[in-house]
């Protein structure tokens, strides 16, 4: 992988350590190749930390992959629906290469929850402590998220 995108897994890395969601983490990394600024990126994926507002579905990594695979090959027609097809055929690669390596796409999954503690998630955002960040595998999440996506563009590039 080139050294530019091993840069922008680490920019993931780094954005999830600093507090921003998984999501937020993966697309701060990628945006600014389509265009877009760090404050957009981040608003545009803030909705989707914790599995989708912190509900515990697809996990906010994975939807950052999502986020990124439109921006990339999405279609801007409704007619389009041969470029519809291309853009789900990339976010379903991506996603299960996602699932072969982490086991899940699934938010509650991925954390291990029961589905009462998945059920009984609120929206209040988890403080980021040394213990949060030990307990919990979402920098692991997001590194991978990030690395499968840069494969993604390198394989476009070779």
């Amino acid at each position: 992988m080139e050294k530019e995108l091993e840069d922008r897994v680490q920019k993931a890395i780094d954005n999830f350590m600093q507090g921003y969601g998984c999501c937020q983490s993966v697309v701060v990394a990628f945006a600014d190749i389509y265009g877009l600024d760090d404050i957009t990126a981040k608003k545009i994926s803030a909705g989707f930390g914790g599995g989708v507002g912190r509900l515990r579905m697809m996990c906010g990594a994975v939807s950052g992959m999502v986020i990124l695979a439109g921006l990339d090959c999405g279609q801007t027609e409704g007619s389009d629906r041969e470029g519809k097809s291309a853009c789900y055929k990339v976010v379903q690669e991506l996603l299960a290469k996602f699932k072969e390596r982490n086991g899940s796409v699934i938010c509650a999954d991925l954390l291990k929850l029961n589905k009462e503690d998945a059920a009984h998630s609120n929206y209040e955002a988890s403080e980021r402590t040394a213990e949060y960040y030990k307990k919990r595998p979402c920098v692991r999440k997001v590194e991978s998220a990030a690395i499968i996506f840069a494969e993604y563009l390198d394989g476009k590039r070779n």
